[in-house]
């Protein structure tokens, strides 16, 4: 049987975004808003932060503000592509003028959003960005064994039967069915099925995973969803 887990706000990830804004709460309202849309997020409060966290790590896109406190935002930008780190950066700012925006791109941003700004768009623009950099379609849809998962309306499915999963439980399916066949660490879930660090010891992974087993493999003869001691957990198509 299954219990709660500690609370957390944890999401699926595959792709990582960095967003560098000093406005707080326009940092939390992207954030927010990039989580759900299935991202992990990393914020910064000022370019310094910005620059340190976008060269120790890899971040699929990156949000920058211009005004940012110390390091502005098109010297973050430029020191980045200085040190040939290539992430696909969406410039934020107030200003809108025509040379502004030069500016910005000449510095190495990819893309230039004026503040206020559509979040639908911000997000539309930051998945453009990211195939553009891949150079890869990606999939509306996966399918392992006999289980489907429409990507766009988030609709799973085993055997023609409608899944009902909630975000995280979500995400984890769609990481694993993504690694179909292959073991996946306990490490591993916890890095691309949440933006943020959990305590090792933390049974939030076997917790989920047994909330995702109970809704996946019930009823049905082949249990999909298989614990590999030691090592982790597997996605079993046959």
């Amino acid at each position: 049987m299954c219990r709660d887990g500690r609370p957390n706000s944890g999401f699926w990830i595959i792709m990582k975004i960095l967003v560098v804004e000093d406005d707080s709460k326009i940092a939390s309202f992207v954030a927010k808003g990039l989580r759900e849309a299935g991202f992990a997020v990393d914020v910064a409060a000022d370019g310094a932060e910005g620059l340190h966290l976008a060269l120790s790590q890899t971040y699929d896109a990156a949000i920058v503000d211009i005004m940012l406190p110390g390091l502005d935002g098109l010297a973050l930008i430029e020191r980045l592509r200085v040190k040939k780190i290539t992430t696909p950066v969406i410039i934020l700012s107030a200003k809108r003028t025509v040379d502004d925006r030069i500016r910005g791109l000449q510095a190495g941003g990819d893309d230039y959003m004026v503040k206020p700004f559509s979040f639908s768009e911000l997000l539309a623009r930051i998945q453009a960005l990211i195939r553009r950099a891949t150079q890869t379609a990606e999939p509306s849809r996966l399918t392992a064994g006999d289980v489907t998962v429409d990507l766009l309306t988030r609709q799973v499915q085993r055997g023609g039967r409608d899944i009902s999963l909630q975000a995280r439980e979500f995400g984890l399916l769609e990481y694993l069915m993504r690694n179909a066949d292959r073991i996946v660490s306990k490490t591993a879930i916890l890095e691309h099925v949440y933006d943020y660090s959990f305590d090792p010891q933390t049974n939030v992974v076997d917790v989920l995973v047994c909330r995702l087993r109970n809704k996946i493999d019930k009823d049905f003869d082949h249990k999909m969803i298989q614990t590999v001691r030691g090592m982790g957990y597997v996605l079993k198509t046959h």
